[in-house]
This record gives structure tokens, sequence and C-alpha cells, in this order.
């Protein structure tokens, strides 16, 4: 009995190889072209991080013309979560980084290199294993778990390494024939690799991100196919990788360390091993030390979050890009007004320790993305987000002339309104102007620097009678602000007063504080002139009635 007859025994009805290597043909893509994935497991929400690698694959199969799929790696069945993959889909839709092949719902795809769910390959990966045992690379194991427990015991005791490899490989030199007879008579057994390195022999490698590494080489006999016949994910990596015809993966630096196996296993199955890069993780700052963001922890680690929150999409791309390259921030500021699909982002630039988290830049660019969009694109960003999270943000924008001129204010100009870092913001930022909800509500005055109330009744009832017209253009409306102001014996300018303090007991800006909290309830808003534009006569007068009152 030979290597080819156990093959058999074990994989009887698997295909040979070849079979496979003519369904998937390499790609016709130009030179260069770069083929990378997304792979995660339909373990749960999707991570930022998650999102952040795709998002660096994505940039470089669009900046090369090549092709960016979606796998999903679902070969840890007890650990799957039910819509899973709907979720991964959704997520990636959710920031316009639908994938060019791969799944495209929970059941469904597209592509010519699927299928693109792991657990759907199993003839794929039988065919590959039956392969590695035929010449003689890959052996069946019959050691229990307890066994396994066992030796693992052992080598702690001895204090060496724990595994499978070398003298505790058990079943690595059983024969052909005893390895036949146990699988005759029922044993139960896995697939394990047979590995030809040597711990004491080192391999260099590339890493596009990290550079130049060494690593002793790997000796472990790690399973590949495992008891309920669906293969580890280091085998299934390098199947999928190589049929897939993937030339650059990208994933998270904790896989670092496991190059050198995969290394070996892509030249043991006579594959072309692809490029890695390994990404550093994104970061947090808990009390002064640095540690991974947490999906147990923290909000922010769930994709999700950011869509509950209304972050706009390209807001968190830009973040992610500016963690990814850090002269992006550069090019943004010497580019305002490019689409990101511009930037020329590039893979060597990126960090090789992990980038913190800021929350703050992220809304801050989120304020930025906000100002240079059209009343009309905050109208219907806001509404899809408020259809789906709060309820009384969509009544108030049932009325869309209205609610246009209002998110039109200061808008559209040189220094746009920068109010709005999110679209949970935006009921807040507008809530004043419609009357309804103004005066339902129970309004704080707070006027600031004048607080007699005498005086601010005389204020405002003389605005009212004497200096209000709503036709008034901007220049004549502030005008006669400060005629009210000179009445009521208040400098006309802010620069007489910081020039004399002593002559006057305010000036022209605490006279416009006293109408603004009257008008909004608020001491800071958009222009005021606009905000009364849009308001109009009727709802001016009842608010600074209700304010006298």
């Amino acid at each position: 009995m030979n290597y080819k007859d156990l093959a058999d025994l074990i994989f009887p009805d698997a295909k040979e190889i070849s079979y496979y290597e003519e369904k998937y043909p390499a790609r016709d893509l130009p030179e260069g072209a770069v083929v990378s994935r997304f792979a995660p497991s339909p373990t749960g929400f999707v991570h930022i991080g998650g999102l952040y690698q795709a998002l660096v694959a994505r940039e470089m199969t669009k900046k090369t013309g090549g092709v960016f799929f979606l796998r999903v790696e679902d070969t840890d069945q007890k650990r799957e979560v039910e819509n899973g993959v709907t979720g991964i889909v959704n997520s990636l839709k959710d920031f316009d980084m639908e994938p060019d092949e791969g799944m495209i719902t929970e059941t469904e795809e597209k592509g010519n290199y699927g299928p693109y769910k792991q657990s759907l390959r199993k003839d794929i990966y039988e065919a590959y294993a039956k392969y590695l045992i035929e010449q003689g690379k890959a052996y069946p194991c019959f050691c229990t778990p307890e066994e396994g427990e066992e030796i693992r015991k052992k080598q702690e005791a001895a204090k060496i390494r724990p595994g499978y490899y070398g003298v505790w490989a058990k079943c690595r030199n059983l024969t052909v024939e005893e390895s036949a007879e146990k699988i005759k008579n029922g044993e139960k057994y896995i697939i394990r690799f047979k590995s030809p390195g040597r711990e004491d022999r080192k391999i260099k490698h590339h890493d596009v991100i990290k550079g130049n590494v060494d690593f002793p080489e790997n000796d472990q006999d790690i399973v590949i196919i495992k008891a309920d016949g669906l293969p580890t994910y280091h085998f299934a990596h390098a199947v999928d990788d190589h049929l897939m015809r993937t030339t650059l993966v990208i994933r998270s630096d904790e896989w670092l360390s496991s190059v050198p196996l995969h290394l070996q296993l892509f030249h043991e199955l006579g594959f072309k091993a692809p490029k890695y890069a390994h990404i550093a993780p994104i970061m947090k700052n808990d009390n002064g030390n640095k540690r991974k963001l947490s999906k147990r922890k923290d909000p922010e680690a769930a994709v999700e979050y950011y869509k509950e929150e209304g972050i706009p999409v390209d807001a968190v791309k830009e973040y992610l890009l500016n963690i990814a390259n850090s002269n992006f921030e550069n090019w943004r500021r010497a580019n305002p007004d490019k689409s990101v699909d511009e930037f020329d982002f590039q893979l060597n630039k990126m960090s090789v320790s992990g980038a913190l988290f800021d929350m703050v830049k992220l809304l801050d660019i989120g304020k930025t993305v906000i100002s240079k969009m059209s009343a009309e694109e905050v109208y219907e960003n806001a509404l899809e987000w408020a259809k789906e999270y709060d309820k009384e943000l969509e009544e108030m924008l049932e009325d869309k002339e209205y609610s246009l001129k209002v998110l039109g204010i200061e808008r559209g100009n040189k220094k746009p309104r920068k109010d709005i870092a999110k679209w949970s913001d935006v009921k807040n930022s507008i809530i004043y102007m419609y009357d309804e909800k103004f005066f339902a509500s129970d309004v704080t005055y707070n006027y600031a620097k004048i607080s007699d109330k005498e005086e601010i009744r005389k204020i405002l009832q003389s605005y009212i009678e004497k200096y209000f017209d709503i036709n008034d253009d901007k220049d004549m409306w502030f005008n006669k602000i400060k005629d009210l102001a000179e009445e009521m014996g208040y400098a006309r300018e802010v620069k007489e007063f910081k020039a004399n303090p002593e002559n006057w007991p305010g000036h022209v800006g605490d006279i416009s504080t006293v109408l603004r909290v009257a008008l909004t309830g608020r001491q800071n808003t958009p222009d005021m002139y606009e905000i009364m534009q849009v308001l109009g006569k009727d709802s001016i007068v009842k608010r600074l009635k209700k304010a006298i009152g």
C-alpha cells in the first residue's frame, strides 16, 4: 500500500486538483493589478478594524485596476451568528465599499471564482488535502483530544514549546498500513500537515508594511482538516487565495507570526504565495495606556455605531485614510474639494505601530464634510437617518420647503456653518426654528451679560416698536440694532467699548445677544439675520413677546 492508496481510502470521491486549476484560471487583468479581499468570519458585528482593512484592500485594487472581493470564512460554525453574512454585506454597502465579487446577500454571490463562502468549498479542500496525502506531505492523526491535552501538560512541565511537532507528533511516523488499518477499524481522525520545517532554521520575509522580518521556520504539524470535515483557517486561506488568484493579503498584524506556516503551506502545495501586508491595529488611549479597541468595552469598535450615531460615511472613510496614510491630512488641506478617490494611497506609508483612535478628530472631519453639503444633501441624509433612528426629527422634516430654508442658513458661503458633525446632531441644531417645538418647550432665557429683567424688557419692547422691519436688508438691520444699542446707552461698536470700557455698561454685541436668546433660547446660533428671514414676521413678534411676558 502506498500514499496514493491511503489518500483514496480517506477521500474516495475527491477530484484531481487539475480540475480546480482549470476551473479557476489566472485572471485576465492588466499588469500590476492587485487582487485582494476582505475575509471576515460571520461571528458577530463588523469591527472598525475590519472596515479599515477592507478600505485599504479596496484602495489598492481600485488604484491598480484590480479586483476586491468578499470571502466569508465560516469554517468555525460553532461561533457563527444568525444573519452574520448579511451584517457584513450591509456594513460594506453602508460605507460604499461594495465588493467587485463575492457574497452579496446571506446566500447570493457574484463572480466566477466562488463559492465565496468557505463552508461551501468542502470538495475543493478535500481535493487539495488528498493531493498532500498522495505526496506524503499530510497524514491522518488519531490522537484524541485527551491525548493532545496530555502532550500539552508534559510540554508545560518540561518548560518547552507547546504543539504537535518532532517527537511529540505521535501519528507522524505511522506507516501507511497502520493508518489504513485504524481507519478501517472506524477510529476517528483528523488530517495534519507534515511540516518539513526546523525551528533552528530562519526564514526571511518582506512584508509590504512592516518591511523585512526574520522568523524561525514552522515545524508544527498543524491540523488542516478537522473532525467535522471542514478545513482550518490556515489551510483554507492558502487554497482559497491561490484559486481566487489573490495577489495581496491585507490583514491584522496579529497574523504576522503565522507567516512562516502560511508560506510553507503555499510552497508545499506548489502555489505562488501572495504578498502580505500586516496592518497595525487601531488603538485606544485608556487612562494613559494604549490598548486595542475592544468589542466588549468600546461602542465605537462596532461599525454599526457610526451608522446609529449618523456619522457621515465620507467622514469615517476620510478619518480611516487619515490613520492609514499620514500625508492624507496635507493632501486634504491642499485639495479641500477633491473626492477622496483622487488621493494616491500608498501601502508603504502605513504606520508600523497602531494609530490612536480619536473621536474628536473624527467628529471634526464630520463637521467639515457636512459643511460642504448643500441644504438638499443635508436634508436627504438627515431624513434617511431619522426614518430609522429618530421619529421626532422625521416629523419635523415633513415640511420639506421650510426645512430646506432652515438647513440653508449659513450654507454655501465661504465660511459655512460647522455646527453639525453627525446626523444625530441635526435635531438639536435646528429644533428652535420650529414654532410648535419652541413654544412647547420650557425655554430658559440666559441673556449672558445683561441680566436686569426690566432692562431686557425695554430692549425687546423698543426693538418691536421702533426698529423691527422684516424687509430690511442685512446692513440696514444691523444698523438698527446699533441704533437700539445707542438708545439704551450701550456702545454702538465693539471696538469703541474695548477702547474705553468704563464709558458704557456694554456694547452692541450684548444687545444682539438679548435678541438672539429671546428668539432662539440660545446664546450661540448661526447668523441671526438669516434666522429671522426664515422665521418670518409673525413668529419673530410672537417669540419676542413670549420673552417679554
